[in-house]
């Protein structure tokens, strides 16, 4: 894990660790894809029970931030974002990693995902050892009105 780094993880709806997430997520989405939350979405999401935000921060600043949702024992990551000046240093797998071990210690036993085909963290989910499930053509709609696609991905952690 980079040093310094630290990542605090929030079970409801926290104004500061949303206000930190809100920080990052517009630099972390590119406007062409449309895929940033608005803060009103990140509120209502935030919530839902069995939802948690997790901050990476480093000398208290928002670097990078996890959500996910959990239902009985299955959860979803529904947003991973780094800041783009922070990306390369591990920031993005530390809080996947983080986000596992949340679960696992909540009792879930598997995570899911949906990504955009072409986005880079796909490769860091198959890294992190999730396997790839399903390809769902023309999924998302950017901003420009193209169609991308999605890939979804779970991984089981009953071991």
């Amino acid at each position: 894990m980079m040093p310094g780094l630290v990542l605090d993880t929030y079970d409801q709806s926290e104004r500061n660790a949303m206000a930190d997430a809100m920080t990052v997520m517009e630099p972390a989405f590119d406007p062409v894809f449309g895929e940033a939350w608005t803060l009103p979405q990140l509120a209502g999401v935030m919530m839902m029970p069995g939802t948690w935000l997790t901050i990476a921060r480093v000398d208290a600043a928002p670097l990078g931030f996890a959500l996910v949702r959990s239902v009985l024992d299955e959860c979803e990551l529904l947003l991973l974002a780094v800041d783009p000046a922070w990306r390369g240093r591990g920031i993005g797998e530390a809080l996947l990693r983080d986000s596992l071990r949340t679960a696992r210690r909540r009792g879930i036993t598997s995570m899911n995902l949906e990504v955009r085909a072409s986005n880079t963290a796909v490769h860091l989910y198959e890294k992190t050892g999730f396997e790839y499930v399903h390809h769902r053509p023309g999924y998302y709609r950017g901003n420009d009105g193209q169609l991308y696609d999605a890939l979804s991905f779970r991984i089981d952690m009953l071991a």
